[in-house]
Protein backbone atom coordinates (compact mmCIF):
# COMPACT_ATOMS: atom_id res chain seq x y z
CA UNK A 1 0.00 0.00 0.00
CA UNK A 2 0.89 3.55 -0.91
CA UNK A 3 0.00 6.26 1.28
CA UNK A 4 0.49 9.44 0.18
CA UNK A 5 -0.30 12.55 2.98
CA UNK A 6 1.81 15.52 4.40
CA UNK A 7 -0.16 15.00 7.83
CA UNK A 8 1.72 12.59 10.31
CA UNK A 9 -2.16 11.93 11.55
CA UNK A 10 -3.80 10.75 8.60
CA UNK A 11 -1.06 8.60 8.04
CA UNK A 12 -1.28 7.30 11.42
CA UNK A 13 -5.31 6.68 10.84
CA UNK A 14 -4.48 4.83 7.80
CA UNK A 15 -1.63 3.25 8.97
CA UNK A 16 -3.34 1.97 12.34
CA UNK A 17 -6.33 1.03 9.99
CA UNK A 18 -5.05 -0.64 7.42
CA UNK A 19 -2.02 -2.10 8.14
CA UNK A 20 -0.95 -5.06 9.61
CA UNK A 21 2.18 -7.80 9.69
CA UNK A 22 0.93 -8.93 5.96
CA UNK A 23 1.22 -5.68 5.20
CA UNK A 24 3.88 -3.56 3.60
CA UNK A 25 3.32 0.37 3.82
CA UNK A 26 5.16 2.63 1.60
CA UNK A 27 4.35 7.10 2.72
CA UNK A 28 5.34 9.69 0.88
CA UNK A 29 4.63 13.02 1.55
CA UNK A 30 3.80 14.98 -1.56
CA UNK A 31 1.32 14.26 -4.74
CA UNK A 32 4.39 14.68 -6.86
CA UNK A 33 5.99 11.59 -5.14
CA UNK A 34 3.37 9.14 -5.89
CA UNK A 35 4.06 8.32 -9.07
CA UNK A 36 7.88 7.71 -9.29
CA UNK A 37 6.99 5.96 -5.80
CA UNK A 38 4.29 3.19 -7.96
CA UNK A 39 6.87 3.17 -11.08
CA UNK A 40 9.48 1.88 -8.11
CA UNK A 41 6.90 -0.94 -6.81
CA UNK A 42 3.59 -1.22 -7.56
CA UNK A 43 1.24 -1.04 -4.69
CA UNK A 44 -2.16 -2.64 -4.53
CA UNK A 45 -3.54 -0.15 -3.14
CA UNK A 46 -3.10 4.03 -3.36
CA UNK A 47 -4.17 6.02 -0.27
CA UNK A 48 -4.36 9.59 -1.16
CA UNK A 49 -4.83 12.25 1.42
CA UNK A 50 -7.25 15.40 -0.69
CA UNK A 51 -4.25 18.41 0.39
CA UNK A 52 -0.91 17.01 -0.22
CA UNK A 53 1.09 20.20 -0.51
CA UNK A 54 1.01 21.67 -3.97
CA UNK A 55 -0.28 18.63 -6.19
CA UNK A 56 -2.94 16.97 -4.24
CA UNK A 57 -5.15 13.70 -4.40
CA UNK A 58 -6.92 14.61 -7.88
CA UNK A 59 -4.13 15.73 -9.43
CA UNK A 60 -1.96 12.75 -8.14
CA UNK A 61 -4.94 10.36 -9.61
CA UNK A 62 -5.18 11.70 -12.61
CA UNK A 63 -1.37 11.33 -13.20
CA UNK A 64 -1.96 7.61 -12.54
CA UNK A 65 -4.68 7.28 -14.89
CA UNK A 66 -2.81 9.15 -17.81
CA UNK A 67 0.41 6.86 -16.83
CA UNK A 68 -2.11 4.14 -17.50
CA UNK A 69 -3.67 5.01 -20.64
CA UNK A 70 -0.71 5.34 -21.94
CA UNK A 71 0.15 1.78 -20.84
CA UNK A 72 3.77 2.89 -19.09
CA UNK A 73 2.12 1.60 -15.48
CA UNK A 74 -0.30 -1.29 -14.34
CA UNK A 75 -3.79 -0.27 -12.84
CA UNK A 76 -3.78 0.78 -9.47
CA UNK A 77 -6.85 0.99 -7.43
CA UNK A 78 -7.28 4.79 -5.51
CA UNK A 79 -8.85 5.42 -2.28
CA UNK A 80 -9.13 9.50 -1.93
CA UNK A 81 -9.92 10.70 1.44
CA UNK A 82 -12.25 13.71 1.06
CA UNK A 83 -12.28 17.04 2.96
CA UNK A 84 -15.91 17.95 1.78
CA UNK A 85 -18.60 16.26 0.80
CA UNK A 86 -18.51 18.75 -2.38
CA UNK A 87 -15.11 16.82 -3.96
CA UNK A 88 -16.90 14.13 -4.63
CA UNK A 89 -17.59 15.21 -8.19
CA UNK A 90 -14.03 15.90 -8.30
CA UNK A 91 -13.20 12.37 -6.91
CA UNK A 92 -15.97 11.08 -9.49
CA UNK A 93 -13.73 12.96 -12.45
CA UNK A 94 -10.57 11.65 -11.28
CA UNK A 95 -11.44 7.80 -11.58
CA UNK A 96 -10.62 6.77 -8.42
CA UNK A 97 -12.24 3.79 -7.35
CA UNK A 98 -13.44 5.09 -3.96
CA UNK A 99 -13.44 7.85 -1.83
CA UNK A 100 -13.74 8.20 2.05
CA UNK A 101 -15.10 11.37 3.88
CA UNK A 102 -13.19 12.72 6.94
CA UNK A 103 -13.04 12.38 9.67
CA UNK A 104 -11.58 9.18 9.21
CA UNK A 105 -13.15 6.17 10.96
CA UNK A 106 -11.07 2.81 10.74
CA UNK A 107 -14.41 0.99 9.91
CA UNK A 108 -15.07 2.90 6.64
CA UNK A 109 -11.50 2.61 5.96
CA UNK A 110 -11.77 -0.90 6.00
CA UNK A 111 -14.63 -1.90 3.79
CA UNK A 112 -13.47 0.72 1.15
CA UNK A 113 -10.12 -0.92 1.15
CA UNK A 114 -10.93 -4.41 0.94
CA UNK A 115 -14.02 -3.15 -1.92
CA UNK A 116 -10.91 -1.64 -3.81
CA UNK A 117 -8.48 -4.64 -3.32
CA UNK A 118 -11.25 -6.64 -4.30
CA UNK A 119 -11.94 -5.27 -8.00
CA UNK A 120 -15.14 -3.28 -6.50
CA UNK A 121 -15.80 0.41 -5.61
CA UNK A 122 -16.66 2.13 -2.39
CA UNK A 123 -18.11 5.57 -2.19
CA UNK A 124 -19.04 6.89 0.95
CA UNK A 125 -22.12 8.06 1.71
CA UNK A 126 -21.20 10.77 5.08
CA UNK A 127 -22.77 13.66 5.09
CA UNK A 128 -24.79 13.23 1.99
CA UNK A 129 -28.02 14.75 1.79
CA UNK A 130 -31.07 12.41 3.13
CA UNK A 131 -33.40 13.17 0.44
CA UNK A 132 -31.01 12.06 -2.56
CA UNK A 133 -29.36 9.32 -1.02
CA UNK A 134 -33.43 7.97 -0.42
CA UNK A 135 -34.17 9.13 -3.75
CA UNK A 136 -31.01 7.65 -5.35
CA UNK A 137 -31.82 4.18 -3.29
CA UNK A 138 -35.63 4.02 -4.51
CA UNK A 139 -33.93 4.33 -8.23
CA UNK A 140 -31.75 1.77 -7.77
CA UNK A 141 -34.11 -0.93 -6.43
CA UNK A 142 -36.41 -0.49 -9.33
Amino acid sequence: MLIASDSPAVVDDVESALGGPDTSVRVVGAGVDVLPAALQRLPDLVVLDQQIGNMGAIASCLNLRLEESADRIDHIPVLILLDRRADVFLAKRSAAEGWVMKPLDPIRLRKAAAALLAGGTYHDETGRPRQVAAASASRDVG
